[in-house]
């Protein structure tokens, strides 16, 4: 082989990098171990301090590692909160009297908060507005915005649209709508969830989207653009969840025609 043929070296962040990323998949450093300094990663691999922060950098990027201001770098917990596809919407759920969000935590072992930031009548994007067969040139239907969390950690961001025409004057348009959430207001509208279209795409955040998600650098987010059918097959509820992508999986178990 000649001198050409070689791989040139590894820079020294990707080599120190790979050494913790190695550590961590074989167990040596667990999850929620600290990392050490970057003073005291600079003098076992004989490198500077900013190399050694560089390869921090790059562990934070591929999600392993979390900086917590004042107490150091840690590696990241590898659980996740799942957003169940059929089954978080199912009737057979309704006994616990929790909405999909809190069930789906309560069965994970993790808290659940639920902010709604707004609540208002708005005129809806136009892909929001043909999917629920509303204008789009005017205040058609009711934007409700939330944030929620699982232990007091940001998991997702939900912005669901409701026909006004029907919202109007009833719990859809407050912050506590009652029992079963939403579900149980629409059905009493007349609207019993059947079937559900879920669209999925993966995507790089908005700059708000990982300021509200305290996002690590160069984690996406997955988007799933929610839309509920009734018996009739109409469309009553469009939702569009904006996930973390290294705190969520999606989970679909479906029957095939």
């Amino acid at each position: 082989m000649t001198a050409s043929d070689a791989s040139p070296p590894q820079p020294a962040s990707r080599r120190i990098a790979q050494a913790l990323r190695s550590a961590i998949e074989r167990g040596e450093l667990s999850a929620g171990d600290r990392l050490p300094s970057e003073r005291a990663l600079a003098e076992e691999y004989g490198a500077a301090r900013n190399t050694a922060r560089e390869a921090i950098r790059l562990l934070a990027e591929q999600g392993l590692v979390t900086a917590k201001h004042g107490r150091g770098v840690f590696v990241r917990e590898p659980q996740r909160l799942f957003r169940f596809g059929s089954d978080r919407y199912s009737l057979r759920n309704r006994e616990t009297g929790l909405t999909p969000f809190r069930l789906e935590a309560s069965r994970q072992g993790k808290t659940a908060r639920i902010d709604v930031l707004s609540i208002r009548r708005a005129v809806p994007p136009p892909g929001i507005a043909e999917r629920l067969k509303v204008s789009a040139d005017e205040e058609s239907v009711v934007h409700r915005e939330n944030h929620y969390f699982a232990d007091d950690e940001p998991v997702q961001i939900v912005s669901t649209y409701l026909r006004w025409a029907e919202a109007q004057g009833t719990a859809l348009t407050q912050p506590k709508t009652g029992p079963h959430g939403i579900y149980g207001r629409l059905e009493e509208l007349g609207h019993t969830m059947t079937r559900v279209r879920d669209e999925i795409s993966a995507r790089m955040p908005t700059p708000e989207e990982a300021r509200l998600l305290e996002l690590p650098p160069g984690v996406p987010v997955l988007e799933v653009l929610h839309t509920s059918l009734d018996q009739d097959s109409e469309p009553f509820e469009v939702s569009r969840y904006v996930h973390r992508a290294d705190l969520t999986g999606l989970l679909y178990e479906l029957p095939v025609e």
